[in-house]
């Protein structure tokens, strides 16, 4: 049997996870994108070490924050330790927002490495009108879900293109992406979008008192370089210009707190649309 519980980002999984485990005799996967990566935990609102000592927690503050990571790899990690988990005898629960992540290690999706080298130069010098119109020679329907201003994603589902030699929607399933392991159970965490909110002002509050971000994560950026993969994260990415001195710390942190909404309003719209199969949980 496999638990996941999913849901937006401060929606309180952490804590809830921890009881669920207990109860299930579970160990905890990590399901969010950045809290794979170490030196940011404080930022990415990973467990901390006393939560992780309350039961095993796996695949957390493990990768560089250089290193690139995606979810070819996470898929290939989270399923070798689901693996593990279940030979020893015990429940592997997954716990996350990361929506993408979440599908590729409960769904049968058979992704291929997308960090072969592929060849994008070409494609870095055009406008962003110009990608968008790659794309939809190479992918009309993907084509329409991406925004024309979205370069990173505009770019990404190029890669795929060219990596596979298929369109990222013939990857898919015909019949729609089954669960890969039968006996899964999945918990959407589900919370009213005021409350919601008001978690996410705090959270950010939290995160903005003192001066951790100057003193913990600026060495980060001046050692990293702004472009590390690990600060390409909404709640990291909006410090950027704070520490190029070209926003003040205010403005950062509205610019977080609203960008951290969005994300969390997006989050719910997908796990509501691609996890049929979840149940509300019931705490």
């Amino acid at each position: 049997m496999i638990h996941a519980l999913i849901g937006p980002t401060a929606s309180g999984k952490t804590s809830i996870s921890l009881s669920l485990a207990k109860k299930n005799n579970a160990e905890i996967i990590n399901a969010d994108a950045l809290q794979v990566y170490q030196k940011i935990e404080w930022m990415s609102c990973a467990p901390s070490e006393e939560e992780k000592a309350v039961v095993p927690h796996h695949l957390y503050s493990f990768l560089d924050p250089a290193k690139s990571y995606d979810i070819y790899q996470y898929q290939k990690d989270a399923r070798a330790v689901i693996e593990d988990i279940l030979a020893r005898g015990k429940t592997p629960l997954l716990v996350g927002g990361s929506g993408l992540y979440l599908r590729a290690a409960l769904y049968d999706y058979q992704l291929k490495n997308e960090t072969n080298n592929v060849d994008l130069q070409r494609y870095l010098s055009l406008s962003n009108e110009a990608l968008h119109e790659e794309l939809e020679k190479l992918d009309p329907l993907e084509a329409k879900k991406i925004h024309p201003n979205n370069r990173v994603r505009t770019l990404r589902a190029i890669e795929i293109c060219l990596v596979n030699g298929k369109r990222k929607s013939d990857l898919i399933p015909t019949n729609g992406p089954k669960l890969f392991y039968p006996d899964t159970h999945i918990y959407l965490l589900q919370i009213e979008r005021e409350k919601l909110y008001e978690n996410i002002e705090k959270r950010c509050k939290k995160l903005f008192a003192g001066r951790k971000i100057e003193e913990e994560i600026f060495p980060l950026f001046a050692s990293y370089g702004c472009n590390a993969p690990a600060f390409k994260a909404i709640g990291v990415k909006e410090l950027i210009p704070y520490y190029e001195g070209k926003i003040t710390r205010e403005e950062a942190f509205q610019k977080v707190v609203l960008d951290t909404r969005h994300y969390a309003k997006r989050q719910m719209t997908f796990f509501r649309h691609q996890f049929k199969e979840a149940v509300l949980y019931d705490n």
